[in-house]
């Protein structure tokens, strides 16, 4: 039996359901916003855009975008947030299929490298535009972006050195920033694939860099 300064049970179920429920709703929200600002994104190649074009966009209203987000740099920063967090689930996927540690490793430096270099037939202004400039004004911003991709590389070192394929005293977790880090700044500031004007630095090399480093044994 409840006490009198209690809640009855009826009255908590219906609370709990209509907060669920609102909660849903501005989920779907948010996710009619960031698909509209997505799609205006790959159709610009650039994220020169403005909030009302997402509004229109979305055939929602101005209030509830800002009821959502404060303006048009929170609205980046969820879709770099997100764009990341799927760049994470798609290196995870590929490096299930490697048994052995290292080879994970190489599979996700590669892959890093490659959804992280410049393509202007690939249209990603988030990554090429936005995240250079993020980096500069917001720092703690990008870290919090990144911790889904740090997450994953500090697993993939910590499996490498349990199966004893690091070298000693290695810091897993700082080399997975380092090596995530060196792995996506060579990227983004090569050159295209295709550019047949220079010689671009391949996947191969920075994995050949990052696992071996240049100095003699």
């Amino acid at each position: 039996m409840s006490s009198p300064s209690e809640e009855p049970a009826w009255k908590q179920r219906a609370v709990e359901r209509s907060i669920k429920t609102a909660k849903l709703r501005a989920a779907q929200r948010v996710q009619r916003f960031l698909d509209a600002a997505q799609a205006i994104i790959t159709e610009k190649g650039s994220t020169d855009f403005t909030v009302q074009e997402v509004v229109d966009r979305s055939r929602q209203s101005l209030r509830s975008f800002y009821l959502q987000f404060d303006g048009k740099h929170e609205l980046l920063l969820a879709l770099f947030e997100d764009a990341l967090s799927r760049a994470a689930d798609q290196i995870r996927a590929a490096t299930s299929g490697q048994a052995d540690p290292l080879d994970q490793l190489k599979v996700a430096i590669e892959l890093l490298f490659e959804l992280s270099r410049p393509d202007p037939t690939a249209k990603r202004p988030l990554f090429t535009d936005f995240a250079p400039q993020l980096l500069i004004s917001h720092p703690n911003e990008v870290r919090v972006a990144h911790a889904p991709l740090i997450s994953l590389f500090t697993e993939l070192m910590e499996a490498a050195e349990a199966a004893g394929r690091l070298r000693a005293g290695v810091n897993a977790r700082r080399m997975a920033a380092m090596t995530m880090q060196t792995v996506m700044f060579t990227a983004q500031s090569s050159a295209p694939a295709d550019d047949e004007a220079v010689n671009p630095i391949a996947a191969e090399e920075v994995w050949a860099f990052c696992a071996h480093g240049f100095a003699a044994e």
